[in-house]
């Protein structure tokens, strides 16, 4: 049995990033060999990613339309204390099950799977169980950074998937129900109706710590259910912190001595205001599989550098929602958010937010006390 497996681009990560990388390659370079390597198990983990139609250009669409497990097309629901809105908007959501799958029928041997990386170089990877991978490049896909390096807040969260005992009544995905109590920050429900008898409940947290009470969570969930009427069994459990990051320090988080190349939340590839990387991770798929690997370090970050600084709007936004807003009245920034146009909004999900769109989030009167809007307006981001 040989120790070593030679690639021409070893991507280590099987998380939505990585997956994305692959599939773009084997699509549209097939000359390429490569290596795709997972800790765990499974590609993908046990996740659920969704994104809006507007998130994703037409053009690129070839590369997620054969990973979405649900689509929504006629739109979602808004909920907050006096204000529900619809939204035509088409949702569509990529569980983890339906990408390993995918993964392992378009790459095959190329997936190495329960793989704990020990050593990374620009062109070699050690695994823990002595195999080593020599490879023309490396990209490093394998979740977040050093995020000392930044200032976040957290989105965090816990779903749980049940299986009712009647129909649930749900005939579109809840984006934010923000009726319920408000606890550590801003709190909201997210609905997917998976079927008539099937639904998805993830109660999440815009919060300053990480902390993840999963327990307490998992009996708000079981609450909201029961006040809805709702009776079932949980099939489905996820749970997960994402960084909101309002401020720090790009060269810290990737120093520009660093030789491997990056890509996905390793390299702050996503919307600082929501940590949503999908669109980014789409993006930057389909744009790698055009560049020179020799060069892969070297692109990679001038890409990601260039990302942080078009991100500046959104961290400021984000510094607000931390530092000027209480944190049980958090829920007024996006009920304001949600009265503002349809594109404006999907503009702002998928990071493409105009100068029009900017000054118009900002103006009229802050849902936030004035002077504690102005001293952080006129304390700017990093």
């Amino acid at each position: 049995m040989t120790n070593r497996v030679e690639c021409d681009l070893a991507i280590l990560g099987g998380g939505l990033a990585g997956s994305l990388i692959a599939l773009a390659f084997a699509a549209r370079r097939p000359d390429v060999r490569l290596a795709l390597v997972e800790r765990d198990a499974g590609i993908g983990g046990n996740h659920i990613w969704s994104f809006f139609d507007g998130d994703v250009s037409p053009g690129d669409r070839w590369l997620v339309d054969p990973l979405i497990s649900h689509r929504w097309p006629q739109g979602h629901d808004v909920r907050f204390p006096g204000h529900h809105r619809q939204l035509d908007t088409p949702y569509n959501s990529i569980a983890s099950p339906r990408l390993d799958a995918h993964i392992r029928a378009v790459l095959g041997d190329a997936v190495l799977t329960g793989a704990d990386v020990v050593s990374v170089t620009p062109d070699a990877v050690m695994l823990a169980d002595g195999l080593e991978i020599t490879a023309g490049a490396v990209i490093d896909v394998r979740g977040a950074g050093d995020l000392s390096a930044l200032r976040c807040g957290w989105q965090k969260f816990v779903g749980h998937t049940l299986r009712l005992d009647a129909p649930h009544g749900i005939d579109r995905p809840v984006i934010m129900d923000a009726s319920v109590e408000q606890i550590d920050g801003y709190r909201f429900v997210y609905l997917l109706p998976w079927d008539a008898r099937t639904i998805f409940i993830e109660d999440t947290y815009y919060s300053n710590s990480p902390a993840l009470d999963v327990a307490s969570i998992g009996t708000r969930i079981a609450a909201y259910a029961q006040a809805k009427g709702w009776h079932g069994t949980v099939v489905h459990r996820e749970q997960g912190v994402l960084p909101v990051v309002h401020g720090g320090d790009f060269d810290s988080y990737w120093p520009a001595h660093d030789p491997v190349a990056r890509a996905g939340v390793r390299a702050g590839l996503f919307q600082p205001m929501t940590g949503y990387s999908l669109p980014d991770a789409v993006r930057f798929a389909t744009w790698l599989v055009d560049q020179p690997l020799d060069r892969l370090a070297m692109v990679t970050r001038a890409r990601a550098a260039a990302h942080w600084r078009a991100g500046g709007y959104y961290r400021l936004l984000g510094k607000m929602l931390f530092g000027a807003a209480r944190p049980d009245q958090r829920w007024r920034i996006f009920a304001r958010f949600y009265r503002l146009s349809a594109p404006l909004i999907q503009r702002f999900y998928a990071g493409r937010s105009t100068l029009t769109d900017r000054i118009r989030i900002l103006c009229g009167r802050p849902p936030v006390p004035i002077r504690d809007a102005m001293r952080t307006l006129l304390n700017p981001p990093a």
